[in-house]
């Protein structure tokens, strides 16, 4: 049981630094435009290399865990990750910015197939669900925490007041000009740590069940035959597409358009976009023990649509309120449709998941297609391509029809029982 602990809270610390490394484009996005001298549509490959990672790496990576199980996989992952933050913050260029985004979201991608059947078994099953939403939060509290990390680092180093010894080294490292950089030596740092510690933990013998395996032959053709598998995926690429797609631009939006400084209260909106979303898991759990899932859905993508053109097109204090409240909103959308796309195919759940994690690329392609609008009209009219992901969320609502329905309450005090 004390081992098992261990690995409860490695798969939560794996959950943190998934976060960590995933979620701070956003706020760097200013600052890399300006640095590297980027024109709006080609800062849009940025998240675009990232997240078509996952598109590449989400079903192959299920089959490496099979072959060469969980430990191998992980330490791979960080490997990966490491090399990519090393190798730019060794050599910042756009160039090498694109490269090096992609390794770090082939582990990422990596990272997230291992962890929850891991979770699974290290924490029982009867605590699976409990320890799910644990790891939520860790994941939500680093991705509060990076954008925070990020003001501090632009705010201290070659500022002239060496505070400690840490910036002292980074002052070392790092170009004047180049300040944020120093994030990816902070990156590069925590990814070689995990590859130390993972190397001298001892890891649980994981027995995949039936819906966690990943068939690429007949269940594969199956699946993809489905219509509603397709519906499902498109998705989940809308949900991510519009979480990346907030997320990636908004601290652009307002220092174009309210001229916010992106290192402080850019980064600071970013940080509480992150940290809605969390606390917006928690209410969800409350009203889906209530509600039917798919009318919460519709609720919060209604929230979300509401909030996004109140940032697009409300002053500045409205706009630094408004694009966090959209983090609110989104934050029941992945957990609900991944719910309901599992509920509505009675079998190869392993396989649909490994699908559905591929949509996870819509993290890639909605940033690049903002970026690339953003060039042609503008952010502003440029991000209301949102509208139509975000519509897309509320239309599962409607037709979804999953083969269970979640289980709610028809009392105040089943709530407690």
């Amino acid at each position: 049981m004390k081992h098992n602990s261990l690995i409860v809270i490695l798969i939560l610390l794996i959950f943190f630094v998934i976060s960590f490394l995933t979620n701070i484009l956003g706020p760097l996005i200013p600052d890399i435009i300006k640095s590297f001298e980027l024109s709006i549509g080609l800062a849009g490959f940025l998240p675009f290399a990232f997240f078509v990672a996952y598109g590449v790496m989400s079903i192959p990576s299920g089959l490496l865990v099979e072959k060469y199980r969980e430990k191998p996989v992980l330490l791979g992952a960080f490997f990966l990750a490491f090399a990519g933050a090393l190798l730019f913050a060794l050599m910042p260029g756009f160039s090498i910015a694109l490269f090096s985004l992609f390794l770090i979201g082939l582990g990422m991608a990596m990272l997230q197939v291992v962890i929850n059947p891991l979770l699974r078994v290290a924490g029982g099953e009867a605590q699976f669900a409990f320890n799910s939403v644990l790891a939520q939060l860790f994941f939500g509290a680093a991705s509060f925490l990076s954008p925070l990390l990020y003001s501090y680092l632009v705010s201290h180093v070659h500022s002239g007041t060496e505070s400690s010894s840490v910036i002292a080294l980074l002052n070392q490292l790092v170009p004047a000009n180049l300040r944020w950089v120093s994030l990816y030596w902070v990156f590069a740092l925590t990814a070689l740590l995990m590859v130390v510690v993972i190397y001298f933990v001892r890891f649980p013998e994981v027995e995949l069940k039936e819906d966690e395996k990943i068939d690429t032959g007949k269940a594969f053709k199956d699946l993809l035959g489905n219509k509603t598998v397709w519906l499902f995926f498109c998705g989940i690429f809308a949900y991510v597409g519009t979480e990346q797609g907030i997320a990636n631009w908004t601290s652009q939006f307002l220092q174009t358009y309210h001229g916010v400084d992106p290192a402080t209260t850019g980064a600071s909106v970013i940080a509480y976009f992150w940290g809605l979303l969390t606390v917006g898991c928690l209410l969800g759990l409350l009203l889906l023990k209530i509600f039917d899932s798919r009318r919460v859905l519709m609720l919060f993508a209604a929230g979300a649509i509401l909030s996004l053109l109140a940032g697009l097109f409300g002053t500045r204090e409205l706009a630094i309120y408004a694009f966090p409240l959209t983090g609110f909103f989104a934050s029941v959308m992945w957990s609900i449709t991944v719910s309901l796309a599992l509920n509505s195919v009675p079998h190869h759940h392993g396989t649909f998941s490994g699908i559905l994690c591929t949509g996870i690329a819509g993290g890639a392609v909605v940033p690049l297609i903002i970026g690339g609008l953003g060039e042609l009209m503008g952010l502003r009219l440029a991000m209301l391509f949102l509208l139509l992901t975000l519509g897309y969320i509320f239309s599962i609502g409607i037709w979804a029809r999953p083969l269970v329905n979640n289980a709610t309450v028809k009392s105040f005090r089943e709530l407690f029982e």
